[in-house]
């Protein structure tokens, strides 16, 4: 799976949360300053090409959808951080993260019974 530069995924962004949606209808869940609609509908092509989207024809306009889900999406995306950045260590990840945003005994607590219970 290819990964997605920042405006990509911001877009991608949108489409998973709204689902089935027209051009229009995504830059308004886009972060400010807003993007022109050429820009966003010449991403939106780069993102069918990478096999990100897909689209129907209705009349004479185009509805996109997401052919990869957000959840296989971030699977993928914290792979390649735990691989690139924690020598493939989940542990030294979840240390990493423990340390440097100074969780309490309770937050790590927390996040085990978050695991034991299989929540996400």
């Amino acid at each position: 799976m290819l990964k997605l530069a920042k405006r990509e995924e911001q877009i991608m962004q949108a489409f998973w949360e709204l689902g089935k949606s027209f051009i229009r209808d995504v830059i308004p869940h886009l972060p400010d300053p807003k993007p022109h609609y050429n820009s966003v509908a010449t991403i939106v092509k780069i993102l069918e090409e990478k096999g990100f989207l897909d689209h129907d024809v209705l009349g004479n306009m185009y509805q996109y959808f997401p052919l990869i889900s957000k959840e296989a999406y971030q699977k993928h995306a914290l792979k390649d951080i735990v691989s690139q950045y924690f020598n493939n260590s989940y542990p030294r990840m979840l240390a990493y993260f423990a340390k440097e945003q100074q969780l309490s005994e309770a937050e790590l607590n927390e996040i085990l019974e978050l695991i034991k219970s299989g929540k996400k």
